[in-house]
């Protein structure tokens, strides 16, 4: 029977595979003891095990009770409990008995009971308590999936779920479907995946998938339809497939222009991973490379539809293969998989990593930090963009040791993760170049002011002197904090963000094109009102790592080609004679509105304010690291005091100093039921009406009262 059962699991189309060791354990008749539980809690079970379901499994308590034939003239046992336990009963008691005691502490799965059962159904190692160790420790449960017995109700729900995290919903004993199957599927830009219950935790199982990474996934996509209109085809590297989406997408929409090799190193995610191609239609080249084995199964034609399915850790297949984009996405940081990220990627090839280590990023976790990237950092107005600032640092000096310098193309910090997108440039010179941008940074703790130090290996006498502030003098003790080392340069490049944006509209992103035109405005230092889909200087080109690309409004080929040193230096000559001003780097952080408003005051709307900035000469954008941060070229102290000038007096009531005059001869110094008497004609002009009406009036006439001064 045990043999006819296997075969039966085995040939039935399940949507969950049980695993092969499994199904050889049932065969011989012995199960093996799920490893996560403890010794004191489950006992095996014994070879003689009936094959089929344990009379403590029922659907309903009504079953129970036939199993114990209950007749009300004659006393009858219970058939869960030993004689010695539970002794032999009338009708009514024994149906309190299996109600109250084996019913009601059930462990319920598909329909199912798991009952508490005290029969011997394994002998008991006997200690010094004697007979009552049968009574104490003989209380169990009978798993429905496996043969393991589990004391502990709590232990058995346990291992129930792992069962349903792994996949394994259908039980050994029943033959029957399970009713619902433990795959999901999930659709995402017109790729599906299925994906296992538990899909959002990835420490418990095999086939992450988070939705909220919807966004990132997108970005990703934009860089690399970037990189495939410049060269074709180009291969291209998931090394953390999980469920494949990623690698799936970029097949689906990119198709002959890429190469996708969706890698994982577990082998319920390859599996997976092949199962949704398939889902798909698309035919797997499937490359297994193992310690003992080397195994490959697939098509022998490559062709647009193919995709290639590795299982092996990630730094194995990027130091054996060479690839022009590579995308890292591990659980927490990514630093361990950077050297060999670098080691054989491409000239002018990109690398993009994800790392969702935010406690350690944010500052939550310093030592962390410390340990992961060797950077120190706190907690500070502007932590997102010095999360992103550090991983760049970590990013350059992993290409720096492969003689490799880097140029940053795109830095998003958002509240899941980080993204860092780097073209890679070949050399050392490129590398000396990228090395020398990763700086300290001089952090003070008052104003929250911060400067970069001065290149150069000279140690100076007072460090303090380069902040723009003077808490140092005001202020006792230290003042300053030491931050970094740091990536100095620039955090996004201008042509690659508009050709991403492009993209974004040519396959209709929507999630990824608000933030794009952020990170342009960001990337130019302008507000939103200025942004166009064409750079200022020269709408045909885009200058990326000192290169000038075409864009596709051009009919022409684009000036980027494939590796040629030689004409790379034509063209890197080229461009630093063409460079115009507007190609100049954005400015390093920014202020949030709200940590430095001034107690009292109603500060004005924060596009006015970037107006206001602009007005008085200085660069100003929003950015996306912050809703309420402002990147400017301005100084803390002029920033404070543009903001000052336009901040007007916080008013309660009717509490005011003086007499305030309105336009159409209407006063507010009288009360607040005089200024209900305003026409609404008169106060269109009243921009936030939750700080009364007179602070309104206020904002109104004082401009004027500074222009006459």
């Amino acid at each position: 029977d045990g043999v006819a059962d296997s075969d039966k699991v085995k040939s039935s189309n399940l949507d969950v595979k049980i695993p092969k060791a499994e199904l050889d354990a049932e065969e011989k008749g012995a199960e093996e003891e799920p490893p996560r539980e403890s010794d004191s809690n489950i006992l095996d079970v014994s070879s003689d095990y009936p094959r089929d379901k344990h009379i403590s499994i029922q659907r309903h308590l009504a079953d129970l009770e036939k199993l114990a034939d209950l007749r009300e003239d004659e006393k009858k046992p219970c058939p869960l409990c030993p004689e010695e336990k539970f002794k032999a009963c009338y009708s009514h008691k024994l149906h309190r008995h299996l109600q109250n005691l084996h019913w009601k502490v059930s462990v319920e799965f598909e329909g199912y009971r798991m009952c508490i059962c005290h029969l011997p159904c394994r002998p008991v190692k006997p200690n010094l308590v004697g007979d009552q160790t049968l009574s104490k420790m003989g209380a169990h449960y009978h798993c429905i999936i496996c043969s393991a017995t589990i004391i502990r109700r709590t232990d058995m729900i346990g291992h129930i779920n792992r069962h349903v995290n792994k996949g394994e919903t259908e039980s050994r004993f029943i033959t029957a479907r399970a009713p619902k199957s433990s795959y999901e599927v999930v659709k995402e830009s017109a790729t599906d995946v299925q994906v296992l219950p538990n899909h959002a935790t990835p420490q418990k199982t095999d086939s992450y998938f988070n939705p909220k990474m919807k966004l990132n996934r997108q970005l990703i996509f934009c860089a690399l339809a970037v990189l495939a209109g410049e060269r074709k085809p180009i291969e291209c590297l998931d090394a953390f497939g999980a469920t494949g989406i990623m690698g799936l997408q970029w097949a689906k929409h990119l198709r002959s222009s890429v190469k996708v090799t969706i890698n994982d190193c577990n082998e319920n995610s390859v599996t997976m991973i092949k199962e949704n191609c398939h889902l798909n239609k698309m035919k797997v080249k499937l490359n297994i490379k193992e310690e003992d084995s080397d195994e490959t199964v697939g098509d022998e034609e490559e062709n647009s539809d193919t995709i290639e399915v590795t299982k092996m850790d990630a730094n194995v297949i990027m130091h054996l293969r060479s690839f022009d984009f590579i995308h890292l996405d591990p659980f927490g940081t990514s630093v361990n998989y950077l050297d060999s990220a670098f080691r054989n990627v491409r000239n002018l090839g990109i690398v993009s990593l994800t790392s969702t280590d935010i406690s350690s990023l944010y500052a939550k976790a310093q030592h962390v930090a410390l340990r992961h990237y060797g950077c120190n950092i706190v907690r500070t107005e502007y932590y997102k963009e010095l999360a992103a600032r550090t991983v760049i640092a970590a990013v350059t000096r992993a290409a720096a040791r492969c003689n490799k310098g880097i140029e940053v193309l795109l830095a998003v910090a958002l509240e899941h993760f980080v993204l860092v997108v780097v073209r890679v440039l070949r050399g050392p010179t490129p590398a000396d170049d990228s090395a020398k941008k990763i700086r300290y940074l001089i952090h003070c703790q008052w104003c929250e002011e911060r400067v970069f130090l001065k290149e150069g290996n000279m140690v100076e006498e007072n460090s303090y002197q380069q902040l723009p502030c003077d808490c140092h003098g005001s202020m006792p003790g230290k003042t300053a904090v030491l931050l970094g080392p740091l990536w100095s340069g620039a955090l996004f490049n201008t042509g690659f963000l508009r050709r991403m944006l492009l993209e974004a509209m040519q396959y209709g992103l929507d999630e990824a094109q608000p933030l794009l035109k952020t990170l342009v405005c960001e990337a130019e230092c302008t507000t939103a009102k200025h942004f166009s889909t064409h750079s200022p200087g020269d709408e045909n080109k885009q200058e990326e790592c000192g290169v000038y690309i075409k864009t596709p409004n051009t009919s022409t080929e684009s000036y980027l080609v494939h590796g040629k040193r030689k004409s790379e230096e034509v063209l890197r000559s080229t461009a630093k004679r063409q460079r115009v001003e507007h190609s100049a780097e954005h400015p390093p952080f920014y202020y949030n509105i709200h940590r430095h408003s001034i107690k009292g005051m109603n500060m004005p709307k924060l596009n006015k304010f970037l107006s206001y900035l602009s007005e008085a000469g200085y660069r100003v954008s929003r950015t996306h690291f912050d809703p309420m941060g402002v990147r400017t070229s301005a100084p803390l102290a002029q920033f404070k005091t543009v903001l000052m000038k336009y901040s007007t007096p916080t008013y309660v009531g009717a509490q005011a100093e003086g007499p305030v005059h309105l336009p159409g001869e209407v006063q507010v110094g009288e009360g607040v039921p005089a200024a209900a008497e305003i026409k609404v004609e008169e106060a269109e002009f009243v921009e936030d009406d939750q700080s009364g009406v007179a602070t309104a009036v206020f904002a109104q006439s004082y401009p004027t009262h500074c222009e006459a001064d």
